[in-house]
């Protein structure tokens, strides 16, 4: 099923009423964000996703998804293998143009993929959903074609905190004239885009984008014109925002929608100079390993396309990989920057670049094991530093 705001309602409402009537049925689906999906109506069906992202966190709480690590990037080629079963795809298009055309509107990660496997490809045609350039279905790749004409689901900005403004503050210092960026959608992301507004010819190659993109584009900000490829051209394979964002792309010919295979590809990002990708994490380890999924024993996030743009970032000229964090969680009790990880290596410490806190920067690549967890422990806050210091020390004594 179509992810994200690319999530067809109405297909997904009519498997919730019919699923246990259809008989051992499951569902793939990589993020959710509409909140249907939770343990009282989902009882149809076996769920399966990439991660805990959206609103599949009250699922996975329930202990009701269960998890296929896996990137982003490797989904399309998992369901093309057959690794990720796919007999029937349910996806949302946008109506069709004179060539019979439809775009995939705000998802183009590995729909076309799914799409190529299935027996039987079921599509919402949502006449709500804008028309966006890049990838496309034709009319005859359809089996079953359900109209409808409501909105999409949306995703509204998250509110930023003072922790989420000083986190920015550290990351856009990275971010220079001409640079390209990734980014998702999230407090912190929001509070980066609103600080770019002097910056000049920036670019975007990103999984995702969201309504802070448009304010960018508008402010003269975003132009793409020193990308080496897609010149011209924000390029992405999600949307996800409000209704402004939806009507800022459709039929925007400055906007590509393009698959997870071109989107989260080294080969693609090796071609991009200054090269600024910023993901989250839940915690961090003093060698820099990095946790973006679990907590203990609750699964909260998902491995995504994190190390696909760590990679990307990191290997660009110029450019800059940047895990980015708040120092605490719980209220402050607990530290996110930590002696070992409580959950799952997300990306491993060989691949990390920057670690970011409110409390400062951690450029790690390059550096040895004792430099590093100094480096961490100076950007904890300020009241686990000496712990984590006299961690650092051991790990000095040692060499790892």
């Amino acid at each position: 099923m179509g992810q994200a705001c690319g999530e067809p309602q109405v297909l997904r409402d009519a498997l919730i009423r019919q699923g246990a009537a259809i008989g051992e049925l499951s569902l793939f689906i990589a993020s959710s964000f509409s909140g249907a999906f939770v343990p009282e109506t989902a009882t149809g069906f076996a769920l399966s996703s990439m991660g805990a992202i959206g609103q599949l966190r009250v699922m996975a709480r329930a202990r009701a998804v269960k998890i296929i690590p896996c990137h982003v990037g490797q989904i399309g080629p998992m369901i093309a293998a057959g690794e990720i079963g796919c007999d029937v795809a349910m996806i949302q298009v946008s109506p069709a143009d004179a060539e019979g055309r439809h775009s995939c509107g705000l998802i183009s990660d590995h729909v076309l993929d799914a799409v190529a496997r299935a027996r039987v490809v079921i599509a919402e045609v949502n006449a709500a959903v804008p028309w966006t350039p890049g990838v496309t279905i034709g009319r005859d790749e359809i089996d079953v074609a359900v109209n409808c004409d409501h909105p999409p689901v949306e995703v509204a900005a998250a509110p930023i905190s003072a922790t989420d403004a000083a986190i920015a503050r550290h990351c856009a210092e990275f971010i220079g004239d001409g640079a390209v960026i990734q980014t998702g959608v999230g407090g912190v992301p929001d509070a980066i885009l609103r600080l770019l507004g002097d910056r000049r010819d920036l670019g975007v190659h990103s999984g995702m984008l969201g309504d802070g993109l448009v304010d960018l584009v508008e402010a003269g900000v975003i132009t793409n014109a020193r990308k080496e490829i897609d010149r011209g051209v924000s390029v992405a394979c999600a949307l996800i925002g409000t209704r402004r964002l939806y009507d800022f792309v459709d039929r925007n010919p400055a906007i590509r929608m393009a698959p997870a295979s071109y989107t989260h590809d080294a080969g693609v990002m090796a071609h991009l100079s200054r090269l600024v990708t910023i993901n989250s994490a839940i915690e961090v380890d003093l060698t820099g390993q990095v946790n973006a999924e679990a907590s203990g024993s609750a699964y909260l996030g998902g491995t995504g396309g994190q190390v696909d743009f760590v990679r990307g970032g990191a290997r660009s000229p110029g450019g800059h990989a940047l895990i980015a964090l708040a120092a605490t969680a719980k209220g402050g009790t607990v530290s996110k920057i930590v002696p070992t990880l409580s959950g799952a290596v997300t990306t491993a410490r060989s691949e990390v670049d920057v670690i970011v806190t409110e409390f400062g920067a951690a450029q790690l690549k390059g550096r040895d094991m004792a430099e590093r967890a100094r480096a961490l422990a100076a950007i904890a806050h300020p009241d686990f530093r000496e712990d984590l210091e006299r961690e650092a020390h051991a790990i000095a004594r040692r060499g790892f």
